[in-house]
């Protein structure tokens, strides 16, 4: 079998979870993958399975940016091509905003936020640079439901994708038309995974909010004793399809109840506007056309 016209997809985070449906839902397809993990020995059980033409396994911290950089030299000599690129790794660390330490914030960002931003860049520029022209590529940044409507007890988790997803689109409104770069917000919500075991780090209680009517207890009980929905081999289908749209959204949420926390924060969000737009309205400069500076400046 050839697979010199297959796509080459670049996974990050394919040990478990997501990113390892995803990989196997790619290589079952007949498609090429570069899997990273921070510990390829997690991938020994799928490295005989597919041949070199077909998978490249590569260690990966996405903190470290040598290795970034490494990986996509690797990328360029064993498939000289790439396609779609999609920033998975990350974890999660629970407990109220006043109870979490300094480091553990800030290595949130450090895996959600810096990871995917220079992965990001490599990729930008392999597209430009490496893949024959106007072929470009394919960005899906995996955010979280919680990157659009932030969560208790998940604040720097929650910020470190809402940062993501600014990141993401503006950088998607950089892209030059010709180069034929373009990507797609994904904001699962909950799946089966190991999100509530071992890729998140969990904070004991707050003094302060150790009262079980709190709404960080509350959400803490919630996530200890419900199951989720979301089915990760149908979130690996999903994404196939996302990846063969013609034009891609700018977010898609994926699970029945991602879909209604988005749509209920956006009817809030537009119905705040309009009972509030006499005070947004009240700042501008007297005599200005509204409907002439929209269509200039903040729409162009």
């Amino acid at each position: 079998m050839s697979f010199n016209d297959k796509r080459v997809w670049f996974i990050t985070g394919t040990s478990s979870g997501l990113g390892k449906a995803l990989l196997e839902a790619v290589l079952e397809a007949g498609e090429r993958a570069v899997a990273t993990a921070r510990k390829t020995e997690s991938l020994n059980y799928i490295k005989d399975k597919y041949p070199a033409e077909q998978l490249l396994i590569q260690q990966l911290d996405v903190t470290q940016k040598y290795q970034i950089l490494k990986v996509f030299e690797e990328i360029k000599s064993h498939f000289g091509r790439l396609d779609i690129v999609v920033n998975n790794a990350g974890y999660a660390v629970f407990g109220e905003m006043e109870a979490i330490s300094d480091q553990d914030a800030r290595n949130q960002f450090e895996v959600q936020f810096w990871g995917p931003v220079n992965i990001t860049r490599e990729a930008i520029k392999f597209f430009r640079e490496v893949n024959p022209k106007g072929h470009g590529g394919r960005i899906l940044n995996i955010s979280t439901i919680g990157g659009y409507d932030g969560r208790q007890g998940l604040s720097f988790y929650s910020s470190s994708k809402f940062a993501l997803e600014g990141f993401t689109e503006s950088v998607l409104k950089e892209m030059v038309p010709e180069w034929n770069i373009t990507g797609c917000i994904i904001e699962p919500g909950g799946f089966e995974t190991e999100w509530r075991g071992g890729s998140m780090v969990t904070y004991p209680p707050h003094p302060a909010y150790v009262d079980p009517s709190t709404p960080t207890s509350r959400y803490r009980n919630t996530l200890r004793q419900s199951k989720f929905i979301g089915v990760p081999e149908r979130f690996a289908q999903a994404m196939l399809k996302i990846a063969d749209l013609p034009e891609l959204p700018k977010r898609i949420p994926l699970g029945s109840g991602a879909l209604a926390i988005m749509r209920a924060k956006a009817a809030a969000t537009i119905k705040d506007s309009e009972r509030f737009a006499d005070i947004s309205h009240s700042t501008d400069k007297d005599g200005i056309d509204v409907e002439d500076y929209m269509r200039k400046v903040i729409l162009a």
